[in-house]
């Protein structure tokens, strides 16, 4: 009998922040951002908060779009 409380074999989901697709978060590219610009996290390992995308050439080229609404959104 398995062990119901048992966390082994779950894969953490995520959402692509341009087409809320949903995947697990080790099939999407992750990334943070910061004042100069979007920084790509290839290895995970910055401290900070993370998001992402999914590795289509069509969420690819809109992420631009979606940091120039998420900046303006932030400034209310």
């Amino acid at each position: 009998m398995p062990n119901q409380n048992s966390k082994a074999g779950h894969k953490a989901i995520r959402t692509c922040v341009v087409c809320r697709g949903k995947s697990a978060q080790t099939e999407l590219l992750s990334f943070i951002l910061l004042p100069s610009g979007i920084v790509y996290d290839p290895a995970r390992l910055l401290q900070a908060r993370k998001y992402y995308v999914c590795p289509q050439q069509v969420c690819l080229n809109q992420l631009p779009k979606w940091r120039k609404k998420r900046q303006k959104g932030r400034r209310l």
